[in-house]
């Protein structure tokens, strides 16, 4: 789907705050609600936009510590693995990358003790694990859940 100039706009108000209200995003950019429905509803179905969120703090729910774990697969096991990843509770991320890790991941759990756990009781002991590496997060300062949206004149 090509996405004009009101589309994104759109799409950086709804980021900043998924519950405006329509009647609000039309008033901010100068169009009816019922435009802005239309033009949400699209986006939607494009797969634009894949869900409406709400962005808790982790620590608040008990998850005090967070983690990446750099996870090496065996060759041919990848999807196996990825799948059983999924399965993990405490597992919010999982990323394919390049360089030393083939898959990265963002992991939660209460405190050391249940990261622990989720280390060498669930992951270590899925069906193609190679390695890992865990980097235990001690602090974020800063996570935007906004995309840096370009304007179509910005493009090269």
């Amino acid at each position: 789907m090509d996405l004009d100039a009101t589309d994104r706009a759109i799409l950086r108000i709804l980021m900043e705050d998924a519950r405006t209200p329509f009647s609000e995003i039309a008033r901010r950019i100068d169009m009816s609600s019922a435009t802005v429905h239309d033009r949400v509803g699209r986006m939607e179905d494009a797969g634009v936009i894949e869900g409406y969120h709400a962005h808790v703090d982790p620590r608040e729910v008990g998850l005090g510590t967070s983690a990446l774990v750099g996870f090496r697969v065996k060759q041919g096991r990848e999807k196996e693995a990825l799948q059983q990843l999924r399965d993990i509770d405490g597992v919010q991320e999982i990323n394919l990358t390049t360089g030393e890790w083939d898959v990265m991941l963002r992991v939660y759990a209460e405190d050391t003790d249940a990261l622990r756990e989720l280390m060498f009781d669930h992951i270590a002991e899925l069906d193609g694990f190679s390695r890992s590496q865990t980097m235990v997060i001690l602090g974020t300062e800063y996570d935007d859940p906004v995309l840096p949206i370009r304007e179509p004149d910005d493009e090269d």
